[in-house]
């Protein structure tokens, strides 16, 4: 499927807990920060200060898990133009699915977070399984950088799991080719192995009247929904209302991502014009059009000014009379 950049206008909403993402496959060139000055510095990142991070391990064998508790990191780059970052850390245990993230801390580079997760695994699943802890510094209005990160390939070489460890390792400079490397698990299940649903949004003259979703529908590419979503529109609102309709993927732990979106309505362009007057000229008649699915790249900030004035009654204004002669 080819992907397009959509201008949705003043319109579109994005919710707080959303965030856009790039389309159906991992794009290298996204994730490329400037690489090391040489291959041996590249190895072990010591051209480049990443830090280090704190952090501890134990096995829970009653409850047959993982406990690993992110303590603090110190030594952070700084990523913002005031000297500062804004760090966070996203925890995988893979090939498994699941990920964990702290809380984001606010203009600091030496973060203490203290706080603790649990994957569920079988101790003799241990020796398979690789610890992966993504060092991230928040934006809130474009794409998070990745400070770095620290890749356990041997638990059971790390320390000995029937009791609380203390480790400390450095946090490792990621190029765009470790970066795609290392976040392999978190890709491939993301973009092979999706939970999709659908989000529809009603739209009158600018503001957002009425939102509604299909049900999710897990690990699957090529979901079918088979859902009707139903909007009581007055016929003589017809040429003030659009649909805006995005994929979304959920996520249990962190934020659902916007796969991509595509608008409907008289003011719409190209194909989503068209599906609506058609629509309109069979008025009993389903209409049905495969629409390709677009990026967004609006800020959450744009969204959020421009949506400010959603009128709160929900309700979509009368047609306004004609003018007296």
């Amino acid at each position: 499927m080819q992907v397009g950049s959509l201008d949705l206008g003043n319109d579109y909403v994005v919710d707080k807990d959303e965030k856009p993402t790039s389309i159906g496959r991992i794009q290298p060139e996204l994730y490329q920060q400037k690489a090391p000055e040489t291959e041996d510095s590249s190895k072990n990142g010591s051209s480049k200060n990443c830090g280090s991070i704190n952090f501890s391990l134990k096995y829970d064998y009653e409850n047959e898990a993982l406990l690993v508790n992110i303590l603090k990191a110190v030594d952070l780059p700084a990523k913002d133009l005031c000297g500062t970052s804004d760090p966070y850390v996203k925890i995988y245990l893979l090939p498994d699915r699941k990920k964990f993230q702290t809380r984001v801390h606010r203009k600091t580079l030496n973060p203490t977070f203290s706080e603790s997760f649990q994957f569920p695994v079988p101790y003799d699943e241990l020796a398979v399984r690789k610890l992966h802890m993504s060092v991230f510094d928040f934006d809130r209005f474009s794409r998070h950088d990745m400070i770095g990160e620290v890749v356990l390939d041997n638990l059971f070489e790390t320390s000995d799991l029937s009791r609380e460890t203390n480790i400390w390792r450095d946090i490792q400079y990621a190029t765009s080719v470790s970066v795609v490397h290392s976040l392999r698990g978190e890709v491939r299940y993301i973009c092979q192995m999706s939970d999709p649903y659908v989000k529809v949004s009603l739209i009158c003259d600018g503001r957002r009247l009425k939102k509604k979703k299909t049900s999710i529908k897990k690990n699957t590419l090529n979901p079918t929904y088979n859902e009707a979503i139903i909007f009581d529109i007055p016929p003589d609102s017809m040429d003030h209302v659009s649909l805006h309709i995005s994929v979304m993927d959920y996520d249990l732990v962190g934020h659902n991502e916007i796969i991509g979106v595509m608008r409907v309505g008289c003011n719409a362009e190209g194909l989503g014009r068209d599906h609506w007057n058609e629509m309109l000229a069979y008025p009993r008649k389903p209409i049905a059009h495969w629409h390709p699915l677009l990026e967004s790249k609006k800020s959450e900030k744009e969204w959020k000014a421009r949506t400010a004035s959603f009128d709160s009654q929900g309700s979509c204004p009368s047609p306004r009379p004609p003018a007296s002669p």
